[in-house]
């Protein structure tokens, strides 16, 4: 049984500027990394970047697992992390992973990735200097405005959109299903929206199966698969559509991948607002998937460093 010195340390990254969801305002990103040392002096790192309100643990219960760990830790433990702490499972099992000499991590240089716009009207002014940077695929959030308001900005955003250029309708859930409709059928007639995303709050997903056979607009879930649990039973409920997963809170790696590869999901792996090391360990995993669809770590602006 493997044992390894485990160190840690807590970082607050504020934002250039606030993330403004339908969850609320975020202004300082918050997280642990972590390291693993084993008996020949190799050290691995990893990330634990908890989101509560996705449904992940608090930065408190991770920091007090942590705390309870000590200053040493086997691989029986890490893989006795228990599900009620996703965002442990995911830096303890991709520092782990690391050191698996068998393992050849892929390279993630050549994924095609997203990038975040603000909400709001900003989006509008945010744009060139991102398309200038290269990015083809953008996710705005909605939900967050009237939706009369929301829809004229989202008008004048799609006309500033060039040829190819894809846009990804983020609600966070915050939709009522009227609202919900108004945007499936706007977003219908415009060939640059790839999908709304999360229309309806994660316990109404009878009512987004609903949705999804009505309107030919994709849909794709993002809180109702947060962990691993809900991947698990949305699948299981009937869900066929597109997943948004966030690794960094989706549980242990490799029992992600395999559940992704085992049903042939159609997966977008999507930030948590974590440092590189978190998203190494991320788009990492996404390689080893092969997966298509443009992946939503284009969030360095968001911050200062």
């Amino acid at each position: 049984m493997d044992c390894y010195r485990f160190t840690y340390s807590i970082y607050h990254r504020p934002f250039r500027r606030s993330l403004i969801t339908s969850h609320g305002e975020w202004k300082v990103r918050s997280g642990i990394i972590m390291q693993l040392t084993d008996e020949r002096g190799r050290s691995q790192s990893g990330e634990i970047a908890p989101i509560p309100w996705f449904g992940s643990e608090s930065l408190e219960s991770a920091i007090e697992w942590c705390q309870h760990i000590g200053d040493t830790i086997t691989t029986s433990q890490i893989y006795g992390i228990p599900d009620r702490l996703p965002a442990c499972q995911f830096g303890f099992g991709s520092a782990l992973t690391a050191f698996n000499p068998a393992l050849d991590l892929p390279c993630h240089t050549n994924l095609d990735i997203s990038a975040l716009l603000p909400s709001g009207a900003a989006a509008i002014d945010c744009l060139p200097a991102l398309l200038s940077q290269g990015y083809a695929t953008f996710k705005w959030k909605i939900g967050v405005l009237p939706i009369a308001q929301e829809l004229a900005i989202w008008a004048q955003l799609t006309m500033a959109l060039p040829p190819g250029v894809k846009l990804r309708l983020d609600a966070n859930g915050g939709l009522n299903y009227a609202q919900a409709e108004q945007w499936l059928s706007a977003g219908s007639c415009q060939p640059q929206i790839e999908f709304i995303e999360q229309p309806l709050a994660p316990n109404l997903l009878a009512e987004t199966i609903d949705l999804a056979q009505k309107y030919p607009l994709p849909i794709a879930l993002d809180e109702s698969v947060a962990t691993f649990d809900r991947i698990q039973a949305t699948y299981a409920s009937g869900w066929r559509g597109i997943y948004v997963i966030k690794p960094g809170i989706a549980g242990f790696p490799w029992r992600l991948a395999e559940f992704i590869q085992r049903h042939q999901l159609d997966v977008v792996f999507s930030s948590v607002l974590e440092t590189n090391v978190g998203k190494t360990a991320a788009l990492q995993l996404a390689s080893s998937l092969n997966l298509t669809r443009s992946m939503g770590f284009g969030v360095d602006d968001w911050f200062e460093e």
